[in-house]
């Protein structure tokens, strides 16, 4: 039994099939209202962009062979993956052995094939070919992607970007104003266009959102999460077991992967307004930036600022290594978009409010900062 699953972002259109539910599944809870994810009759799918994603071993040893006949191969890393690309004819075929999964791309048709084993990795890489699709329609489209999060306000659409380095506050941020009656557009990313003679319209980027164990105590959402957990749910397969085990357990010491790396609890899109109330918007405009700081000693506030965006505040294709678009998807558009979309979308932007705002991890008081600037907008 073949399922679908119809995906829209703006103008942008995927259609996901597969004979096995949990992967169209998957692309329905992933992307949800985000990116307006809705099951649709396989059998009227024939036209449009569309991903095929099987669960048939023999088709990912058919691809599998090809790569491996003496076709010239390349290695790339993909998704933390190792992957083999090689051409045949005008297709791109690769394979994953990591992940038992294989590839089939026909750029010029806007199809996608992939043969797999087990139908969890399957799933992952089914979703991440289809957002990559999205993607490459929205960059050939003259969209660009900046590294913000974002919210909306309900009632007129108007969008806050807020940017800044990693451990900034961009999704503390962003949640605090969701808790004040904004709407979560995105928690890391943003897909922008310049629309009108001086707009830059926003959309979602769909991903699952990492939130330190601190911050979700903060905000007051551990004991959602730890009653969901008992309750046999589950968070995105990313999240280490150490997080899961953390909050089952009530402890909210933050977990270092690394020095600088911390590892957090993983929170998928549909997540938010399901389990934490959080609602999700599926578009707007853009309106104000915010450049937040966290500073743990110091009262919030906002502050004095001049900064504004620069060339780290845009997605690249350097930026965005973790999905080369090694399938033609994009078809030659750079991962961030064109230079010149990114350079109309930074000088409209510049002319829209600038505020700087410190926060601190008295998370009450950081909220009062930021509701006082978000109502003045």
């Amino acid at each position: 039994m073949i399922s679908a699953t119809r995906l829209e972002a703006a103008a942008a259109a995927v259609t996901v099939l597969s004979n096995r539910p949990e992967v169209t599944g998957w692309a329905l809870r992933y992307f949800g209202p985000w990116w307006n994810a809705a099951p649709v009759d396989a059998t009227a799918v024939c036209a449009g962009s569309v991903v095929i994603a099987d669960v048939k071993q023999d088709a990912y040893e058919k691809i599998t062979r090809l790569v491996h006949d003496g076709r010239s191969v390349e290695p790339v890393d993909y998704a933390k993956h190792a992957l083999l690309v090689a051409r045949d004819g005008e297709d791109i075929i690769a394979t994953s052995p990591e992940e038992g999964i294989a590839y089939r791309s026909t750029p010029s048709a806007s199809r996608l094939v992939l043969a797999g084993i087990d139908p969890q990795p399957l799933a992952l890489a089914a979703a991440r070919i289809a957002r990559e699709a999205i993607r490459g329609q929205l960059l050939r489209d003259g969209w660009a992607v900046l590294h913000s999060s974002a919210v909306l306000r309900p009632g007129d659409g108007a969008t806050i970007l807020t940017f800044g380095d990693k451990g900034a506050g961009k999704t503390t941020t962003a949640l605090l104003l969701a808790s004040h009656g904004w709407q979560l557009l995105a928690n890391d990313r943003v897909l922008v266009r310049p629309t009108g003679e001086r707009g830059v319209e926003v959309v979602p980027w769909p991903s699952a959102a990492a939130l330190g164990l601190g911050l979700l105590h903060s905000l007051g959402w551990d004991v959602r999460a730890r009653e969901h957990l008992r309750d046999g749910g589950s968070f995105h397969p990313t999240q280490h077991e150490s997080v899961t085990e953390a909050l089952l357990a009530g402890d909210r010491t933050p977990l270092w992967e690394t020095a600088k790396r911390e590892r957090k609890v993983q929170v998928f899109p549909d997540q938010f307004p399901g389990l934490f109330d959080v609602p999700l918007a599926t578009g707007g405009r853009a309106a104000a930036l915010l450049f937040p700081q966290i500073d743990a000693d110091v009262a919030p506030d906002v502050v004095d600022g001049t900064r504004t965006l620069g060339e780290a505040d845009f997605m690249s294709g350097q930026t965005e290594d973790r999905y080369p678009d090694v399938f033609g998807q994009a078809q030659g558009v750079n991962g961030g978009g064109r230079e010149s979309a990114r350079a109309e979308v930074a000088a409209r932007l510049a002319e829209l409010p600038h505020r700087a705002v410190r926060l601190s991890h008295d998370i009450t008081a950081s909220a009062a900062v930021l509701w006082k600037v978000a109502d003045a907008i």
